[in-house]
């Protein structure tokens, strides 16, 4: 009996634990996409104008509102088939197993030192440039769209990609653990009302793959030459040379490692302190 007990608990944790994990999702879906949140919105207040029709008893805004009610997630399903789309794509890109490849310390700051070079350069040169690093979301979908390259990263490498009257210079560089995976990328542009109509496609085809993936992009503008970082649908616009390097390296530092770290450094302060 106790064990039978046991196992209905487990079911239970499992069914709540499921629809938790879908909830979140939603939420971070439309925390990240400003039609969803309209969206949600004006769910919330045919909602509430529903309640008070009911409490007033208006009987024909009721009436309406039951129709609307009834009708409602089949139109919804319709005029919103992108962005219900949108989420569903983000849910198979992501990657149980992790990033296709941890980098070591050394690793990471080879390929952080060879981006930051090219960077150094192709901002200096104010030549356009989009890199886009992934992270645990798989970009293959944009990968197989795009001209295959698979090579070690470099400066020059990255710098001849994105060279002026290169067939490749316009689209965006995926870069895949310590490999140069291809070029000529094509991302989803962002409809976010916070970016600034003064940046062009790149910053927001750059904050787009963003909104719906894990990645870091990284942008260098053709116009003025400076550098921006969009992370999780957020944009960070203007930053120097350091700032995007030591970014890049905590954004790719591996989560064990940072515990790790945190412990060695509690060890060193005790044995200073004794």
């Amino acid at each position: 009996m106790a064990f039978n007990n046991i196992v209905e608990l487990i079911k239970k944790l499992i069914d709540v634990l499921i629809v938790w994990l879908a909830l979140y999702y939603i939420l971070k879906s439309l925390r990240k996409n400003v039609k969803m949140v309209l969206l949600f919105k004006g769910i919330l207040i045919i909602l509430v104008l529903k309640v008070f029709s009911d409490l007033l008893g208006l009987v024909t805004i009721g009436f309406l509102l039951d129709y609307v009610i009834e009708w409602g997630p089949l139109a919804l399903i319709v005029i919103f088939q992108p962005e219900i789309r949108s989420v569903l794509e983000q849910l198979g890109r992501s990657q149980l197993l992790g990033r296709h490849k941890v980098l070591t310390v050394d690793e990471r700051e080879k390929m952080v030192y060879e981006i930051t070079n090219a960077l150094d350069y192709l901002r200096k040169q104010s030549i356009g440039a989009l890199i886009v690093l992934e992270r645990d979301n798989s970009l293959n979908d944009y990968i197989q769209k795009s001209k295959k390259i698979y090579a070690e990263i470099s400066s020059d490498l990255l710098i001849s990609i994105f060279f002026p009257n290169n067939p490749l210079h316009d689209g965006g560089l995926i870069i895949q653990g310590d490999k140069i995976t291809c070029a000529g990328a094509v991302f989803p542009t962002s409809d976010s009302l916070k970016i600034s109509k003064r940046l062009g496609t790149r910053h927001r085809a750059a904050l787009g793959i963003s909104e719906v993936s894990d990645c870091i992009s990284i942008v260098v503008s053709e116009e003025t030459g400076r550098l921006s970082m969009a992370i999780n649908g957020e944009l960070y616009y203007n930053l120097t040379l350091d700032e995007v390097k030591l970014r890049i390296l905590e954004e790719l530092r591996p989560k064990k490692e940072t515990f790790i770290d945190e412990g060695e450094l509690k060890d060193e302060n005790n044995k200073e302190i004794s």
